[in-house]
C-alpha cells in the first residue's frame, strides 16, 4: 500500500492498522482493483478500497483497446469518485448505497474508501424468482425518484456505458443499416425527453448486492451515472437478469411494478396547489421503454453481435422500434 495513502486511510477510517484480507474483484481491463480491508481499533471492521490506476491499459477482455475506450475509463472513475463525494449521500434507505468514507488521489492512482456492505448485504446473485427482480425494481424506481429534475452537475451529462456519444468505435461496426440509419434518432427521442432524471448507468445484476433473506438491496459502481431517462437502467436491468422467454412474459408485469413504486417514491410537490401529475411521465416512459432496449441493443450488435443478451426479445423490439421510426 502506497504510505501517503495509507496514512490517509487510516485517518479517514479512525483505524490504527489495516491489513487486506481479500481482492473482491480486479476492474475491468486492468485499471486497478476492489479489495476488503480488516481494520483494527477502529469502529469498523472492514472496508471496501477502489484502487484505480489510471494509466493506459491493454487488457481489454474484447480487444477494444483505443484512445476512445481509456480516455472513457479514465472519465468514468473520475465521475464515480464525484459521485461519491457530492451526491451519494442523498440515497436513501429505500435505494441504499455504500456510504462514502474518504477518496485519495497521487498522480495517476486514486482510492475510494467505502463502507464495506457485506454485513448486512452478504448476497451476490446469478440468478432471480420474480419476487427478487422486483426487490430491485424497487431500488431503481426510488433511485430515480430521488433525483427526478436534477442537473446531473460533475456526472457523464449522459448516464450509460453504452450510450452514442462514447462508443463511435463500435458504431462503426455495426451491420444492420437500418439500425445505423436510425441510431441518432433513437439516441436524441432518449436525451431529449421531457422527463429526465439520474441514471444509474450499469444497473446490472452483478451490481446489486442483496440482504440474507433477498428482500432488500444495495447497489454499487457508479461508474457511468449521469442524466437520462429511467427506462434506459430498467430496460439494462431485465435484460441482465432475465432469459428472452421470461422478458416476453413478465415485461408488462414489472413494468407494472415500477411505475407502481415510482410514483409512490417522488416526492410531494412543495406547492399543495399543483401536485405532481404523474400519467404524463409515465406514458413518456412506457413509450420510451422499447426504444430504450433497441439503444442497448444497437451497441451490442457493434461490441460483440454474438452475445446472448442479443436475443429474440430484444430483436423483435428494435425491429417493432425502426419499422416505427
Amino acid at each position: 500500500m502506497d504510505t501517503d495513502f495509507k496514512d490517509y486511510f487510516l485517518k479517514a477510517t479512525g483505524a490504527d492498522a489495516c491489513r487486506e484480507i481479500e481482492v473482491i474483484q480486479s476492474l475491468w481491463s486492468g485499471y486497478g482493483k476492489i479489495s476488503r480491508y480488516q481494520l483494527e481499533g477502529s469502529a469498523q471492521k472492514s472496508v471496501v478500497v477502489k484502487f484505480i490506476s489510471l494509466n493506459q491499459s491493454n487488457e481489454h477482455p474484447r480487444g477494444w483497446n483505443t484512445d476512445n475506450s481509456h480516455n472513457r475509463k479514465v472519465k468514468s472513475y473520475k465521475i464515480e469518485t464525484h459521485w461519491y463525494e457530492k451526491w451519494n449521500i442523498h440515497c436513501s434507505e429505500n435505494c441504499r448505497t455504500p456510504k462514502f468514507l474518504g477518496s485519495f488521489s497521487k498522480g495517476e492512482e486514486q482510492w475510494i474508501i467505502l463502507e464495506d456492505l457485506n454485513e448486512r448485504f452478504p448476497l451476490r446473485k446469478y440468478q432471480l424468482a420474480l419476487s427478487q427482480v422486483k426487490v430491485c425494481l424497487k431500488w431503481l424506481a426510488n433511485f430515480h425518484a430521488t433525483f427526478l429534475g436534477k442537473t446531473p452537475s460533475g456526472l457523464w451529462e449522459v448516464g450509460t456505458y453504452w450510450h452514442l456519444g462514447t462508443r463511435p468505435d463500435e458504431f462503426k461496426k455495426i451491420e444492420h443499416s437500418v439500425l445505423k440509419s436510425k441510431a441518432h434518432i433513437i439516441d436524441n427521442l432518449l436525451n431529449q425527453c421531457t422527463y429526465q432524471t439520474i441514471v444509474h448507468g450499469d444497473a446490472k445484476l452483478a451490481n446489486f448486492c442483496f440482504s440474507a433473506d433477498g428482500t432488500e438491496v444495495a447497489a454499487v459502481d457508479f461508474q457511468y451515472v449521469g442524466g437520462g431517462c429511467g427506462m434506459k437502467d430498467v430496460a439494462y436491468f431485465l435484460g441482465s437478469c432475465l432469459s428472452s422467454n421470461a422478458c416476453k412474459q413478465n415485461q408488462e408485469e414489472l413494468l407494472d411494478f415500477y411505475f407502481s413504486e415510482l410514483q409512490k417514491a417522488i416526492p410531494p410537490s412543495k406547492d399543495e396547489s399543483t401536485p405532481f401529475d404523474f400519467a404524463p411521465l409515465e406514458e413518456e416512459w412506457r413509450y420510451l421503454y422499447p426504444i430504450a432496449c433497441t439503444d442497448f441493443t444497437r451497441f451490442m450488435l457493434g461490441w460483440m453481435p454474438s452475445h446472448q443478451k442479443v436475443n429474440s426479445y430484444h430483436l423483435d423490439l428494435m425491429n417493432f422500434v425502426l419499422s416505427s421510426l
